[in-house]
């Protein structure tokens, strides 16, 4: 386990994508727990078309130093390592981040804006309101006449057609 070790750092090489035998190299893994991982963390590799093998970006190679270094090194299972690896990439916003989200005078605007919604919640909720909104039946004159009704065809008997069968016998037996 001397490999796992964080005191060494890992030299990645200074290009854009890996081919899955080079990232085994790198990271002195089999080709099999690659692919595993693969399975485990959807987001590792690239592929380059349907019909190629899978490459990684750089950011790839670093994504399976860091599951490695979970796994052997803090003892941490798969499921574990992916709940880690979720609450790193999971940005926290701090309170300076919020208000400059938010700009300046927000709370004014809120309020503003909730007043507007309180005030037309009032006009809908009163008499007059409810007198003007009302539907009126459209006039005369633009009422287009009703298609006429197609002519009605005979019901068909959705019971199947009895087939005549012999007629039963009788089962009372004479007794002797």
């Amino acid at each position: 386990m001397s490999d796992v070790s964080p005191a060494v750092p890992l030299e990645i090489p200074n290009r854009a994508l890996f081919k899955a035998s080079e990232v085994c190299d790198l990271i002195k893994l089999q080709p099999y727990v690659l692919r595993s991982w693969e399975a485990e963390f959807p987001a590792l590799g690239v592929s380059k078309s349907a019909g190629s093998a899978r490459v990684y970006r750089r950011s790839d190679v670093e994504q399976v130093a860091r599951i490695k270094h979970l796994l052997l090194v803090e003892g941490l299972t798969l499921a574990g390592v992916r709940r880690k690896l979720e609450e790193e990439s999971t940005p926290v916003l701090d309170e300076p981040a919020i208000s400059e989200l938010l700009g300046r005078n927000a709370r004014e605007r809120l309020t503003a804006v909730k007043q507007g919604l309180r005030s037309i919640l009032e006009l809908l909720g009163s008499s007059h309101a409810t007198r003007e909104f009302r539907l009126s039946p459209p006039p005369l004159a633009s009422v287009k006449a009703a298609p006429r009704a197609r002519p009605a065809t005979p019901a068909r008997s959705k019971t199947p057609p009895r087939h005549k069968t012999a007629p039963a016998r009788s089962r009372s037996r004479k007794r002797t």
